[in-house]
């Protein structure tokens, strides 16, 4: 069995799309409204303090991509950092499950802002049927090649990005050029803003996609942590200024009230009717090509656990090689969460899934290999206690507010090291008896 890697099929130029395509996607149509409604007037600004959580972050990526380019980047910094056990093992599929999470997201996202273009409102069977429909078409395109993808994201990223800042220029020119948020008659503590800032992140975590391409990257040494660091970058502008923009046009009970489409809900009084459809273009334009980056990098990164021998692999009578039978799994699953999960779920989840994985990522290379990379201490440890802040107080506000979804989440986790332990040591057994 072969995974089939195509070096050198991702140039630098993809790799940001890649990047921006995933976290735009996800980010600012879907997690906006949410967001807001745990920080108050003042939610733009968790988009910024979510970026230097995540600049933090990147760096233990950045380092480990740079020494150890891979197609299966995660897996193999968590592989470097523990050996081929349990937790290696537990902490790439919490990866892999939290970026399938995002792919159902964005589905819904654009399911969501689909049928406001027919003003249907938020139809429980057709927004998760619209969605499906969104993650058989990113199958469609995956399975006709990486450079195909990659002159997609290209193209789609440039759309997106260019047309929601032209929405946040509009739309701040609009309101008069002020960056004062709408009036809200409801005050926010200090906490529900530090959980705002755990979505934020999950705005921001597709820059792992360009960690899980690394071998599939033109001179991956040097243009992985590039592409991450140009990706990180242009997102937060895009999300600052879009975030100013819906604000300075909605009452923070309007942005909740359209939280699952509040960007378009913003383009009424800004620009009206006109740009009400427009902004619904642009997300349907993003969402699409975020589900797409997003799928190439999540069946990649199973196919190099399969590789790895860390994850069961079955054919289930499909032919040809592994990575088109993990785009088939990756695909079906999101297609479930899309159907049984609403959009607030999918982010919990994402949250938990996410955060956990990469706590256990920074703290493998601050134990075991940041003297092999050259990695400050400083910095990992910073990154650790950030996650760990953030993740500990969103925790706590979802306890009192939708309890079944942490049981759910610390559930999930659990049974997947339990699995991993069932699958490690039934091979380990395997191997020793022949």
């Amino acid at each position: 069995m072969t995974s089939d890697y195509q070096k050198n099929s991702i140039s630098l130029t993809g790799a940001i799309s890649m990047g921006t395509g995933v976290m735009i996607g996800a980010g600012i149509f879907a997690l906006t409204g949410q967001i807001a409604e745990l920080a108050g007037a003042w939610f733009p600004l968790s988009f910024f303090v979510g970026a230097v959580v995540t600049f933090f972050s990147a760096y233990s990526y950045i380092k480990m991509s740079n020494a150890y380019p891979s197609a299966g980047g995660i897996a193999m910094i968590l592989e470097k950092a523990y050996g081929p056990g349990i937790i290696a093992a537990g902490a790439a599929l919490l990866m892999a499950f939290s970026m399938v999470i995002n792919e159902s997201l964005v589905a819904r996202t654009f399911g969501t802002y689909t049928l406001q273009l027919f003003g249907a409102g938020e139809n429980r069977v057709l927004v998760p049927a619209l969605g499906v429909g969104l993650i058989v078409f990113a199958f469609l395109v995956n399975i006709s090649g990486n450079r195909s993808i990659g002159l997609f994201s290209f193209v789609m990223a440039l759309m997106k990005i260019g047309g929601i800042a032209l929405f946040g220029i509009a739309a701040l020119w609009a309101s008069g050029l002020s960056f004062e948020p709408a009036t809200s008659e409801v005050d926010y503590p200090l906490a529900g803003f530090v959980a705002s800032v755990a979505l934020s992140i999950l705005a921001f975590k597709g820059f792992t996609t360009i960690t899980n391409s690394g071998a599939e990257i033109v001179n991956p040494h040097r243009n992985v942590g590039r592409a991450i660091m140009v990706s990180i970058s242009v997102c937060v502008v895009v999300y600052l200024l879009v975030a100013f923009a819906v604000g300075s046009n909605l009452t923070i009970p309007e942005i909740i009230k359209a939280k699952d489409y509040s960007l378009a809900q913003a383009a009424k009084p800004a620009l009206g009717q006109t740009g009400f459809y427009l902004t619904i273009l642009l997300a349907i334009i993003a969402t699409a090509s975020g589900l797409l980056a997003s799928v190439f990098a999540v069946s990649r990164m199973l196919a190099m656990l399969t590789d790895m021998k860390l994850i069961p692999h079955s054919h289930f009578g499909m032919p040809g090689r592994i990575q088109k039978h993990t785009l088939v799994y990756t695909v079906v699953v999101a297609a479930l969460l899309t159907t049984f999960f609403d959009l607030s779920r999918i982010a919990s989840l994402g949250v938990f899934f996410y955060l956990v994985m990469d706590i256990v990522i920074h703290w493998g290379v601050f134990r075991n290999l940041r003297h092999d990379i050259g990695a400050h201490g400083s910095i990992l440890i910073s990154a650790i206690s950030l996650d760990a802040i953030v993740l500990a107080v969103f925790a706590v506000m979802k306890i009192r507010t939708d309890p079944v979804i942490v049981g759910t989440a610390a559930l999930a986790i659990i049974l997947v090291f339990a699995f991993e332990y069932w699958f490690l040591s039934g091979r380990a057994h395997a191997d020793r008896n022949r």
